[in-house]
């Protein structure tokens, strides 16, 4: 099984910012996409941003102009740069990621990493 590997998450203020860095184990395996989501407590988790292999992003409208995605397709890693934090970016985030490794077809998920905003 592909397993994600995330780190970067803490306590910070309101107003700034952290990085939140996710990578891909395994030999031959591609990833079509990569993403981040996030959960509350008593919550769905919901849809936060997402890159495809060929670059292109989509964000949630929650942090569309706060919050930026980014891989290195060659390291099979994703970030998620976090800027202008809001006590209502508290939750835990999970890195997700689909593709394939050989003729199998993935979708995996992080264990999650926790992300604290205070006011």
């Amino acid at each position: 099984q592909v397993q994600l590997v995330e780190s970067g998450g803490g306590l910070v203020q309101a107003g700034g910012s952290l990085t939140l860095s996710c990578q891909a184990s395994g030999s031959t395996v591609y990833i079509n996409t990569m993403g981040w989501y996030r959960q509350t407590p008593g919550k769905q988790r919901e849809f936060v941003a997402r890159v495809h292999s060929g670059g292109s992003t989509i964000y949630a409208d929650s942090v569309k102009g706060r919050f930026t995605i980014s891989r290195d397709n060659a390291k099979n890693t994703v970030s998620l740069q976090m800027n202008s934090l809001k006590p209502e970016d508290t939750a835990v985030y999970y890195c997700n990621a689909d593709g394939t490794v050989l003729w199998t077809v993935f979708n995996s998920w992080g264990q999650g990493t926790q992300v604290t905003v205070s006011s």
